[in-house]
């Protein structure tokens, strides 16, 4: 079992001050194995903070943030999954399933994590998973200024994945969860 914190979109000082409170008391050092982050953490205490909460930090390029040396794509392996990581402004129309369809094609990964929409969403789509964990502190977005904070914590256990997302609504942190199976190829007879 290893746990995966997927989050991004936090916009911090700009347009939020902090993560929330529950969410922080959540995020504790010693019980996640990886962090990937969709960017636009924006200073580099954001970095400095994610990075006590699990050395092993992936993120990628938001448009907003300071750090030119954050790649605009990322892909690594984690247990049996590859994933692939990406802001998401580069993606048009933005949030579009198609378009992360083709990108997640592209980066030949089994899920896809990226950003920008400032919404949640995950789907199973195409023998894969397209995740967005949502913006973490709640930031409002170019599409929307109605924006719940989120992340989201993949459970990942050989060829399963356990999606939870974790999303703060009026004042309460509510937890759901997507189960994903990878499906092996199947072996050719000998």
């Amino acid at each position: 079992m290893v746990l995966v914190l997927a989050i991004g979109d936090l916009h911090i000082p700009h347009r939020a001050p902090d993560l929330p409170a529950k969410f922080k008391s959540m995020l504790v050092p010693g019980k996640i194995q990886h962090v990937i982050c969709t960017g636009n953490l924006c200073i580099k205490e954001v970095h400095d903070y994610l990075k006590t909460i699990c050395p092993d930090l992936h993120i990628t390029r938001g448009e907003y943030d300071e750090d030119a040396r954050y790649p605009e794509t990322k892909t690594l392996t984690i247990g049996q999954f590859k994933l692939g990581l990406c802001h998401g402004h580069q993606v048009i129309p933005w949030g579009d399933l198609d378009s992360l369809a083709m990108l997640q094609r592209q980066l030949d990964v089994d899920i896809l994590v990226t950003g920008h929409t400032h919404q949640f969403t995950a789907y199973k789509h195409e023998g894969g998973v397209v995740i967005n964990p949502g913006s973490a502190t709640g930031a409002y977005s170019s599409i929307t200024y109605d924006v719940n904070p989120s992340f989201v914590l993949m459970d990942i256990d050989g060829l399963r994945v356990v999606v939870y997302v974790y999303e703060l609504i009026d004042g309460e942190v509510k937890v759901d969860k997507i189960d994903f199976k990878k499906t092996t190829a199947p072996q050719s007879p000998h």
